[in-house]
């Protein structure tokens, strides 16, 4: 099968083009809003409506920030240190979901002192909401082309002639459904779960885990997009990946706290 060269493009009005990568960030925001706003709704309720209205600014800002210089450290620091107007153009892709989430995380620490809560109040309804713009992201790179598969000789291997004329895995829609569609059901199941709402942190440890678990198996799939030399055993993707689960297992098995957070 010959990958369909989608146009980038979903959108031309004069010469302002609004892409399908854009796009995928503008839905998976407002819908995860959305989800925020019922998950918040659920007791104990440690979040009111307008503070999770205002901190989604500021989450923007951290993912779209954050990203584009995950992107440039974590991963292509020699290209765009080379070619520094590049870091401009979030608008062609090349975003790094852990550097989106270190910006998230520094939005939710200094909006959370601000409004003297518990930090965790807040990451744990977002954490449930996260996949959604997980899965719209990876199907935004599956249109655009980009992050492609190991070469594989199943039968439904595609052909991205941008990388040679041999089969490969879509592991982009691998890691949608992975990091998407099965994290977001893991995760709606434990976020109606009393228990786990009522243990503060525990919903973002189960992100965490979850998140690195599925990123890890997808990356078997995933050609590497970074030399590792002799620890070609393992990729970059992996590697990050360990201290998230490893920190998602101690807000997970740490003591229990049910009160509501001051």
């Amino acid at each position: 099968m010959i990958f369909p060269e989608f146009d980038p493009v979903a959108l031309q009005i004069g010469p302002i083009a609004i892409r399908w990568y854009a796009l995928s960030y503008i839905a998976g925001i407002l819908l995860a809003w959305r989800y925020c706003i019922w998950c918040a709704k659920l007791p104990p309720r440690r979040v009111q409506r307008g503070q999770l209205d205002d901190l989604m600014f500021w989450v923007t800002i951290g993912i779209i920030l954050g990203g584009r210089l995950g992107q440039v450290l974590l991963w292509e620091p020699g290209y765009y240190l080379s070619h520094p107007l590049e870091i401009l153009k979030i608008w062609e892709g090349g975003m790094a979901f852990h550097g989106g989430l270190l910006g998230v995380i520094l939005a939710i620490l200094l909006y959370a002192r601000s409004q003297k809560l518990n930090p965790y109040a807040f990451s744990d309804v977002m954490a449930a909401a996260t996949p959604i713009g997980l899965f719209l992201g990876r199907v935004a790179n599956f249109i655009n082309g980009e992050l492609v598969g190991r070469p594989t000789d199943m039968p439904w291997g595609i052909i991205f002639p941008k990388f040679g004329d041999m089969p490969r895995h879509p592991s982009q829609l691998y890691q949608a459904a992975l990091e998407g569609i099965i994290l977001f059901a893991v995760l709606h199941w434990a976020v109606r779960q009393q228990w786990i709402r009522e243990r503060i942190g525990m919903m973002t440890g189960l992100f965490l885990m979850g998140y690195a678990v599925a990123r890890s198996i997808g990356e078997v799939f995933r050609e590497p997009e970074i030399d590792l030399g002799g620890f070609n055993f393992v990729t970059w993707g992996q590697i990050l990946s360990v201290p998230m689960f490893a920190f998602g297992l101690y807000l997970a098995l740490r003591k229990p706290k049910t009160q509501t957070a001051k």
